[in-house]
């Protein structure tokens, strides 16, 4: 099993460059909120997919939540999206070319429904809630596709995939790796596995590997928010066209150095502010 450390040398920056264009050329992305009182982390991503440098993003919101959210966002666009009807026709608009859904989405029925329309789009990255609902409906896990990246941490990927991850526990060093290669091949799209060591797997058999460890440790992103940050910025790189293995390897990465940049004190909302100097850094 061969596996490619995710390191600053690894990475291809060219990818991350903008070129002279309308807003539109470089991708709209729908991040999908939760409820009243829920939105929070579809913010923070709709934010980091913003930084990142997606051209437009629109926060897709149930019509109860709509007063919170536009009380504390700016340049992220607004749109009613109740259920999954109403996100089946908002997806006609082709400008938008990757959704993110999952952070603080719920799981009753409206979630599930949620799901299986955004499972129409081309690009999509799922998060949290989603991933138990992909967990608990053998149709929805169908649905899945080669445009699809789900991003849980171990506790969700226990739900997605149990034996995997009975097996990785039980088998000692390189497990994780096979399991998040053997999730990707059964599920066939990009796994992101988050953790200290966080994997990234295709279908096709890709593994990568970045190590959040001694100097590069950081325990300060163990906050809430962090993962659906991660999931905003996997999904403004997928509307700007990266491909999605690519996408999660810059993002995994780009992530973990914020965190070091900023240091202590560090809270979700804090990451997507630090990106602009990150990107700076690598020279875009």
């Amino acid at each position: 099993m061969t596996i490619s450390e995710i390191t600053r040398e690894s990475l291809d920056v060219a990818l991350l460059r903008k070129q002279p264009g309308h807003k539109y050329d470089h991708g709209h992305a729908l991040i999908l909120s939760g409820g009243p009182g829920r939105t929070g982390a579809a913010r923070m991503a709709a934010r980091a997919a913003l930084r990142i440098g997606a051209g437009a993003v629109t926060l897709g919101v149930p019509p109860a939540a709509q007063l919170e959210t536009a009380m504390q966002v700016t340049a992220v666009m607004l749109q009613r999206v109740p259920d999954g009807a109403a996100l089946s026709e908002a997806l006609k608009d082709r400008r938008i070319n990757a959704l993110c859904l999952g952070p603080a989405l719920g799981l009753g029925a409206r979630a599930a429904e949620m799901v299986k329309a955004a499972l129409a789009a081309p690009h999509v990255v799922l998060d949290a809630d989603a991933i138990t609902l992909l967990s608990q409906d053998a149709d929805l896990r169908a649905a899945l596709h080669p445009g699809c990246v789900l991003t849980p941490h171990m506790g969700e990927f226990a739900r997605l995939a149990p034996d995997l991850a009975e097996a990785a526990k039980a088998e000692g060093q390189g497990a994780k790796a096979q399991a998040a290669r053997d999730a990707a091949a059964r599920f066939g799209c990009v796994i992101l596995l988050k953790g200290p060591e966080t994997m990234i797997a295709t279908p096709e058999g890709d593994l990568r590997r970045h190590r959040a460890t001694q100097d590069r440790a950081t325990p300060w992103l163990a906050t809430a928010g962090a993962g659906d940050v991660l999931a905003g910025l996997i999904t403004g790189m997928l509307a700007r066209g990266i491909a999605p293995v690519e996408a999660a390897t810059l993002a995994t990465w780009m992530h973990a150095q914020a965190a070091l940049q900023h240091g202590p004190g560090l809270i979700a909302e804090d990451l997507p502010d630090v990106m602009p100097q990150v990107l700076r850094d690598l020279g875009v």
